[in-house]
């Protein structure tokens, strides 16, 4: 299910919790339609969008953490397949885009870490960075969240990024793609695009 990947030397990956939107996201940046689900949980397997005759390839996969009707050791595996995914593609993943709820994503790590666990939004954004693919975090629905500021800096003190949340303008990136304002991300995965001296996968965002 994980092994459909095309071969591509280029990869950008999205990431992220169930229900955080990150098919609509997938397709605002390619016009893509991807199938999406009233219910949490419904991409079970990898969508890949590639663009031939570039060797480079967007990834959207699974939605991970709690999913309504889904059995706690189904969704135990669908995170070690995206573990695995990403270990096993590293090389070849320019740019790692964790896509999170702008409205929760903060309770519900603080909700994670008053029962001693590590929150899965956190230790997905520190994995990308020991696996050496750059980090954005796609903070979505910003459209509705009132103490824009704050949050953002709530976010950035989770995820061990000192306040304010604007010096990090490559890393965290307030979004709301349902609206379709998304140029902040794009500015983001531009930048790494660039320093890994891939100017020419620019034109795709």
């Amino acid at each position: 299910m994980f092994d459909s990947r095309p071969d591509r030397d280029a990869e950008v990956v999205f990431v992220g919790r169930s229900n955080v939107g990150k098919s609509t996201l997938m397709r605002q940046l390619t016009g893509h339609q991807f199938s999406t689900g009233g219910k949490p949980g419904v991409t079970r397997r990898p969508n890949h969008y590639d663009w031939a005759p570039e060797s480079f390839v967007l990834t959207d996969l699974p939605g991970f953490g709690f999913m309504e009707g889904v059995p706690e050791e189904r969704r135990e595996r669908i995170k070690t397949d995206i573990v695995r995914y990403l270990e096993t593609h590293a090389d070849d993943i320019l740019v790692g885009v964790l896509v999170v709820d702008g409205k929760s994503v903060v309770d519900i790590i603080d909700r994670h870490a008053e029962r001693g666990e590590i929150p899965h939004d956190v230790e997905l954004f520190h994995f990308l960075e020991e696996l050496g693919i750059p980090p954005v975090v796609a903070v979505n629905k910003m459209d509705k969240v009132d103490d824009r500021d704050e949050r953002l800096n709530e976010l950035c003190e989770r995820l061990g990024l000192l306040p304010p949340w604007q010096q990090w303008r490559d890393t965290i990136a307030p979004i709301s793609a349902k609206r379709g304002n998304v140029d902040a991300l794009t500015d983001a995965v531009r930048t790494h695009l660039h320093e890994a001296k891939r100017d020419d996968l620019l034109k795709f965002f």
